[in-house]
């Protein structure tokens, strides 16, 4: 009976945009896979792989059974899988690792978002499906060594109540340290940062267009930046900051993707941050942390901005599903 229901507005663009990122994924991991040398690696992204695949065709079919046309998205177009290797086994890892965060998180928000059953039923099995990869991943990871922990935190003696206002922290007094939310916050919002910062020198050593070059650099090093001031807060609580990725970067020129998937990639990972970003501010509890946030928020998003600019301006940029325009319609009578 469901089925004789129109998808609502957030149903079909979540399936819409499941189709533009697993269009994308499909090519980059079939480029991973070419390229990587570790088996067990390679294993991963093959499973990886087929998930995104069998996504495609899957949003396919529930588009068409709405009339809905689905996007152009990516195709071997998109794709050389002749150039040499850009990025390393372990790199791919944390790509995955890093990637596969951020599908359980869309699933997620697509669950929460969807009303027809056979929609619940069907992003519930994807997000089921994003932890058995992200499982997979972290096994690996931890097996292999590549894997950084978060800090620690001892165990207290005894509970706590906070009675006092400072607690919040003021602007010239002096700071209390980070508690556990923030910590995790602020070290998992560097992990994905650090990917997005490599896939920026990466991309920007291949990519062809100067603009979008320019565009890749800018990203990288406005990123570096966010993370000098992530690790500067970490460090004034004596606690580590993730490892880097950058020597996990080739020296490879020659492009193994098209000007337009990797801007799409990145001006996506930049939308995502800006969410991420947004949820570690509302969870925050110390004033200097949360000023610092605003901060990086503006920057991000301003860059997120120019990104799609670009790709508007070189006819990459699809639009998403949109109501209508009702005084266009009236306009044409």
């Amino acid at each position: 009976m469901s089925q004789n229901v129109r998808l609502t507005g957030p149903e079909i663009t979540a399936l819409w945009g499941q189709y533009m990122n697993d269009s994308m994924s499909v090519c980059v991991l079939t480029y991973f896979i070419k390229t990587a040398k570790d088996q067990e690696v390679k294993s991963i992204l093959e499973y990886a792989l087929n998930l995104s695949k069998t996504h495609v065709e899957k949003v396919k079919v529930l588009l068409k059974m709405e009339k809905f046309p689905p996007p152009i998205g990516f195709t071997e177009e998109d794709i050389n899988l002749n150039a040499p290797p850009l990025f390393s086994d372990n790199f791919m890892m944390q790509y995955l690792y890093v990637m596969t965060q951020h599908g359980m998180n869309s699933y997620s928000l697509a669950v929460g978002t969807s009303v027809r059953a056979d929609q619940r039923e069907y992003f519930i099995h994807c997000n089921q499906e994003a932890t058995t990869l992200y499982d997979k991943i972290l096994e690996l990871m931890l097996h292999k060594g590549v894997f950084s922990r978060p800090p620690y935190i001892n165990t207290p003696h005894e509970i706590d109540v906070v009675d006092k206002q400072s607690y919040l922290g003021g602007w010239f007094t002096k700071k209390r340290p980070l508690n556990g939310i923030e910590v995790g916050n602020i070290y998992y919002n560097m992990q994905k940062t650090i990917v997005k910062i490599d896939l920026e020198i990466g991309f920007s050593q291949v990519c062809h267009s100067k603009e979008v070059r320019e565009y890749f650099q800018r990203g990288a090093n406005m990123c570096k930046k966010h993370n000098d001031v992530f690790t500067h807060i970490l460090s004034e609580d004596n606690l580590p900051a993730p490892r880097n990725w950058t020597s996990e970067v080739s020296n490879s020129t020659v492009s193994p993707f098209s000007d337009k998937l990797m801007l799409f990639h990145i001006v996506s990972l930049v939308s995502v941050t800006v969410g991420y970003y947004g949820t570690a501010l509302s969870t925050c509890q110390r004033k200097d942390v949360i000023l610092k946030y605003m901060r990086l928020l503006a920057e991000i998003g301003i860059y997120a901005e120019d990104g799609a600019n670009i790709l508007i301006k070189n006819g990459w940029f699809e639009q998403p599903p949109s109501v209508d325009d009702r005084a266009a319609l009236a306009r044409k009578k």
